[in-house]
């Protein structure tokens, strides 16, 4: 029998000058533990006059995962970091009470052709701490842990526990982020090492479970993370995540995550006011949606 409760195809998504694979929030599944929001960004080959720019933008109640397969992003923000990223590293930014920031493809590589892909990622905080100090990581690829099994399939745990290790990523609540490559067909067995609520996406190739293939930009979200078990096929990348659930629901307005509604109008109405912190370096504002403006959480 199939360990499989909801399948959730991959769907387009504009964030302004980039179209992006949604992958959560759904409407069948608003959360999978404390991940709220996944985009799938590219593969997108740009020209010399095309770049990712996503102005400064705010964020509460949150911590931001950018994880890149290719190219490189400009990470600014309004605690004065400033760091690129790169494939295998992570940006983790904690948002807390609020923050600014913005994205952009880095000066060097505005005026050639490049490549972007990556996830992004939106992990809710627990609501003690919701309204923490906002605050900013960068983790090299090089230090997060990473192992081949005795099939040949390589893992890397990118953010949480699972398998008797830890990230150094510095998360907040009881999570996994875990990458697992094969190059040939093998039998993947891993709920022992599982907890909570658990999704699988497929990047790239197809994986067995019960007699169905599943094949890429596919997230398959399970009913029971302790009965996960499913044969990986060539070429293939999943990404594993999930986590313990929070008690309470999480509400999402905008940019905004938050265990209130209450709190979001009051973000909404601070972003609108310019009540948030600028961004050193960083010129443009991106208003708040039209569609929000007289929308309320629901």
């Amino acid at each position: 029998m199939s360990n499989i409760g909801i399948i959730i195809e991959e769907r387009a998504a504009d964030i302004g000058n980039f179209m992006v694979g949604r992958l959560l929030p759904f409407r069948q599944k608003r959360m999978v533990g404390p991940f709220s929001f996944i985009d799938h960004m590219g593969p997108a080959a740009l020209n010399e006059y095309e770049n990712l720019d996503v102005g400064p933008h705010p964020h509460i109640g949150l911590s931001t995962l950018t994880y890149l397969f290719e190219g490189a992003i400009m990470h600014r923000d309004s605690l004065g970091t400033e760091m690129e990223i790169k494939p295998g590293a992570v940006n983790w930014m904690t948002a807390g009470k609020g923050v600014t920031h913005s994205e952009r493809t880095p000066e060097y590589l505005r005026h050639t052709d490049k490549f972007l892909h990556g996830l992004q990622i939106w992990v809710a905080l627990p609501k003690e701490l919701e309204e923490c100090e906002p605050s900013f990581e960068h983790t090299n690829a090089e230090d997060l842990p990473h192992w081949e099994d005795d099939q040949g399939v390589n893992f890397r745990l990118i953010a949480g526990e699972a398998f008797g290790k830890k990230s150094p990523v510095s998360v907040y609540s009881k999570l996994y982020f875990i990458e697992i490559k094969s190059k040939n067909k093998a039998k993947v067995s891993i709920g022992k090492d599982l907890y909570g609520e658990s999704g699988l996406y497929i990047l790239s190739g197809t994986i067995s479970d019960a007699g169905t293939t599943f094949e890429s930009k596919q997230l398959l979200i399970a009913k029971d993370a302790q009965l996960c078990e499913f044969e990986i096929g060539e070429d293939t990348t999943i990404y594993i995540f999930g986590g313990e659930p929070f008690p309470e629901e999480r509400y999402i307005l905008w940019n905004f995550v938050s265990s209130s509604k209450e709190r979001l109008e009051q973000a909404k109405q601070d972003w609108i006011d310019k009540k948030f912190p600028p961004v050193a370096n960083e010129t443009g504002y991106i208003p708040l949606p039209e569609f929000y403006l007289t929308k309320k959480t629901s």
